[in-house]
């Protein structure tokens, strides 16, 4: 099973500060957009989402079938492929689940052991 392109989604009170912040870090916009506060920034592999608004918690998400540069990958497990492994190894999905019968783009929500927020989100 391989989750796909691993970011951080960070929960942000005022994008532009966060923005300029992370910018002094070194990390580069490459996606998102700022009048619906999110934004996607990258510093070489390292990527990480700034959402004003959107989240309660900070999340470890990852993408299937997208690489650091959010381009398609191929072969990919699909997210559906995904929750089924993890739900056959005992792990609850707990917030959100993907429609087993889909296809394409869907995501699934679910919490470690200590709370943290897990998101598997596929968007092809």
């Amino acid at each position: 099973m391989t989750l796909g392109q691993f970011s951080l989604s960070l929960t942000v009170k005022d994008l532009a500060v966060s923005q300029t912040f992370y910018e002094k870090l070194g990390f580069a916009v490459m996606g998102g957009d700022a009048a619906h506060n999110f934004l996607i920034m990258k510093q070489g592999d390292t990527v990480i989402g700034l959402f004003q608004g959107m989240f309660d918690h900070n999340i470890l998400t990852f993408n299937p079938g997208w690489d650091s540069n959010g381009q398609n990958v191929d072969p990919f497990d699909d997210v559906r492929s995904i929750q089924a492994s993890l739900e056959a190894q005992g792990i609850e999905v707990d917030v959100a689940r993907a429609d087993p019968g889909g296809e394409g783009p869907a995501h699934f929500i679910l919490h470690d052991p200590d709370g943290n927020v897990i998101m598997v989100d596929q968007h092809r």
